[in-house]
């Protein structure tokens, strides 16, 4: 996969458009865009996907921890799925009060016109989002580009939406965030020094630097896989507020990695989350705390060892 500034760069080839936020690139993201793939194979047509960054909301009615993946992730799991071209449109204000026209003519029809441009059954696009598959099929009548509108797609008989993982994952229901995107749920992000606590009762974890963006799953326990480099190991990860040392403000996302004394201070890792444990407590003293997380590891070993 190529990311690209502008579709100009393709005058030379014959390609095929398809436009989309892909929050997550879930599961619904992945069948259509590989089976626009196979028909572009079919047709001698490279397969461009349009997206944008930062995600409108993010410039529209800011949220944080809104976004399921980071954008470089979302680039890995786009190229992952055999897309030839990425156009990352720098999304902005201008950009969203602009007349769906002018957004077509600057941005899609301002080169050699693709041949196929698929559009999601739902996006829209331009100023009060009035680009719609009406209006675009219009603009298209005088112009060399067939117009395809994709279906929803269901998992399981249900529906599958980023909003869905998003709600998903703010229940902390990682397992049904594993069936809509096909593969667990992770994070990544770079270690960081925490108070030392878990290192001082013998449970040593890794506390990870936080983007306030990202969509975290519900406070709480987790058995979780950590990798470090071209290794992964068995973990136990607690997301909140670590209500038995602290006032209560702030999230931690901590990870105490079975089986493993590495320094890793200032490292970036990946923790990918499998089933959640139970709801983060306060306990009364700290030898019930350290009783409860050696419980919480021998569950995450006998999931493991099942």
């Amino acid at each position: 996969m190529k990311v690209i500034k502008s579709l100009n760069e393709l005058n030379e080839l014959d390609y095929a458009v398809t436009i989309g936020n892909f929050d997550g690139v879930h599961c619904g993201h992945q069948k259509v865009i590989r089976n626009i793939k196979d028909e572009c194979e079919n047709s001698n047509l490279k397969l461009v996907v349009v997206t944008f960054t930062p995600h409108p909301i993010q410039i529209l009615n800011p949220k944080e921890h809104y976004l399921i993946n980071s954008y470089s992730e979302r680039r890995e799991l786009l190229s992952e799925l055999g897309i030839d071209y990425l156009f990352e449109i720098e999304f902005n204000r201008d950009i969203s009060l602009m007349p769906p026209k002018d957004f077509l003519d600057e941005f899609i029809f301002n080169a050699k016109a693709p041949a196929k441009f698929y559009l999601g059954h739902d996006f829209a696009f331009g100023a009060q989002k009035k680009g719609n598959h009406s209006f675009v099929k219009k603009y298209c009548e005088d112009i060399n580009t067939e117009v395809i509108v994709l279906c929803s797609f269901d998992v399981e008989g249900g529906k599958v939406s980023s909003t869905i993982v998003r709600e998903a994952l703010a229940d902390g229901d990682v397992e049904s965030v594993r069936k809509y995107l096909k593969r667990d749920y992770f994070i990544r992000g770079r270690v960081i020094k925490g108070a030392g606590r878990g290192r001082q009762i013998g449970i040593p974890t890794a506390n990870l630097d936080l983007d306030r963006y990202r969509r975290y799953p519900k406070n709480g326990v987790y058995i979780t896989k950590t990798k470090f480099g071209e290794s992964t190991w068995y973990s136990v990860t607690n997301i909140g507020h670590n209500p038995t040392f602290t006032d209560g403000m702030g999230v931690f996302v901590e990870t105490h990695i079975l089986d493993f004394d590495n320094d890793i201070y200032g490292n970036e890792i990946e923790v990918s989350f499998i089933k959640r444990l139970r709801d983060e407590k306060k306990f009364d003293s700290v030898n019930d705390l350290i009783e409860q997380i050696n419980l919480d590891v021998d569950k995450t070993r006998e999931y493991f060892n099942d």
